[in-house]
C-alpha cells in the first residue's frame, strides 16, 4: 500500500503529547550538551527547542541555552540579525551578545562578559534572574562554542541545549556537542517518501564507521593540522605517507587519481567530499581505497548518487561520528500542504529504526 501524499485541506494530526514527554528527563541522563539541527527551515526545530525548554522547567532541569554565530545574512527590523528568541526560566544560564541585552524581556544578571566575539558584539554568559523571552547567540566556531559549553556545565548546569543555525552543518559536528535532535519535516518535500529518504541519508551519513585502523588514524591525526589531502599507502608491510599541496578535493580530482596507485589504502580529505571531487577518480581505484573525512557534515552528496556510489565501491569512514539521540518530524509545511501524521510517522520508524521520532506537533 503506497503511503498517504499530501492533502492541501484537512489535514489531521494525532496529538499525542505523552511520547515526548520525559524526552529531555531520559537524554539529560546520557548527554551533557545537545545541539538541535534543522533540516532546512520550517523543520520544527524552534518548536522542538521551547519544548525541550518547557519540560526542563517542568523537570527542574537546570538548562544552559546557546546558539550558533550568526553572521546577519537573514536581518530583521531591531537588529540587523535574525535570533532566535525563546522564553527562559529563571536560574537558566544562557548566552547573549551585548547589543541584545538590553532586547530582553527577562531579567538577566550578567556572569561574565567573554572573549567571544559576534557580529553584534561581544557575548554574555548570563543567569536568568527574573523569567522572559531572550534572543540567544552563540560563539562563531565549534572549538569556542565546546568552552562556552564546558564553562556552563562548570556553573551548575545539568544540560545545555545549542540552537543549530539552518544549513550550517557544521553544528552538527562531534565536537560541538555529545549528540544532536535532528528536526525534519514536509518542508522538504511534497511527498513522503522523499522526506523519508532524506531524513533517513542524513542519518546513516551521521552514523558512518569510524576509522579504527590505529596506525593510519595517528598518520592522519599527525598531519591534519596541515590541512591537507592525505595520502595512505602500504608497500611490503612499510606505510608510506603522501601530503598533497591541496587543501580541498575541488578540482583536484585527476591529480588524486594520478596519486593513487595499486598500493594505496586511504585517502584523507580535509575539506569537504562532493561529486566534483570524486568526478575522475578512477571506478576501480576507488574500490580498493578507503576515503576518510574528519566527520560527516563534509559530505555534500544526495541520496539517490550516494547510493550508486556505494553500488560502485565507495567506502568512507570518518575520524568521528555523529550520534542522532532523537528526530523530530512537522508535517506541516509553509508552502500550504501538508501530511497525515500516522501515515509520515509510520513511514519514517518503518526505515529509521532505535532512534526516538516524535511530531513536533504532539509536543505543543
Amino acid at each position: 500500500m503506497q503511503p498517504k501524499e499530501p492533502s492541501f485541506s484537512g489535514c489531521v494530526t494525532l496529538f499525542k503529547g505523552r511520547e515526548f514527554m520525559g524526552l529531555l528527563q531520559d537524554l539529560s541522563g546520557k548527554y551533557k550538551t545537545l545541539s538541535i539541527v534543522g533540516m532546512a527551515k520550517n523543520s520544527g526545530k524552534t518548536t522542538a527547542l521551547n519544548h525541550l525548554i518547557e519540560e526542563a522547567m517542568d523537570e527542574d532541569i537546570i538548562l544552559g541555552i546557546t546558539s550558533t554565530g550568526r553572521d546577519g545574512e537573514n536581518s530583521d527590523l531591531v537588529t540587523g540579525t535574525d535570533k532566535p528568541k525563546v522564553f527562559l526560566e529563571t536560574g537558566t544560564i544562557v548566552s547573549v551578545p551585548t547589543q541584545l541585552y538590553e532586547l530582553a524581556d527577562a531579567g538577566l544578571e550578567i556572569l561574565e562578559m567573554t572573549k567571544y566575539s559576534t557580529a553584534i558584539g561581544e557575548l554574555l554568559l548570563c543567569r536568568v534572574a527574573e523569567s522572559g523571552y531572550v534572543q540567544i547567540a552563540g560563539p562563531v566556531n565549534t572549538v569556542d562554542h565546546k568552552k562556552l559549553c564546558r564553562k556552563m556545565l562548570d556553573l551548575g548546569v545539568e544540560m545545555v541545549l545549542i540552537d543549530g543555525a539552518i544549513d550550517r552543518k557544521s553544528i552538527a559536528a562531534p565536537e560541538t556537542s555529545d549528540a544532536i535532535i535532528l528536526a525534519t519535516g514536509a518542508v522538504l518535500s511534497r511527498t513522503i517518501k522523499k522526506v523519508v529518504e532524506e531524513t533517513a541519508h542524513t542519518v546513516h551519513l551521521y552514523g558512518l564507521p569510524v576509522l579504527e585502523d590505529m596506525e593510519a588514524k595517528r598518520l592522519i591525526e599527525e598531519n591534519i593540522k596541515k590541512e591537507r589531502i592525505v595520502i595512505i599507502s602500504k608497500k611490503e608491510g612499510i606505510r608510506e605517507v603522501k601530503v598533497l599541496e591541496l587543501k580541498t578535493g575541488l578540482g583536484a580530482s585527476p591529480v588524486i587519481d594520478q596519486m593513487i596507485d595499486d598500493d594505496t589504502e586511504y585517502l584523507f580529505i580535509p575539506g569537504a567530499l562532493t561529486n566534483n571531487v570524486l568526478a575522475d577518480i578512477d571506478t576501480h581505484k576507488l574500490k580498493k581505497i578507503k576515503i576518510v573525512l574528519k566527520d560527516p557534515t563534509k559530505i555534500f552528496i544526495d541520496y539517490m548518487t550516494w547510493q550508486q556510489r556505494v553500488k560502485k565501491g565507495l567506502h568512507v569512514l570518518v575520524l568521528d561520528n555523529i550520534k542522532v539521540a532523537a528526530i523530530t518530524v512537522n508535517p506541516y509545511s509553509p508552502q500550504g500542504y501538508c501530511f497525515e501524521s500516522d501515515v509520515l510517522m509510520r513511514e519514517m520508524r518503518a526505515v529509521i529504526k532505535e532512534i526516538p521520532i516524535v511530531d513536533v506537533r504532539q509536543m505543543t
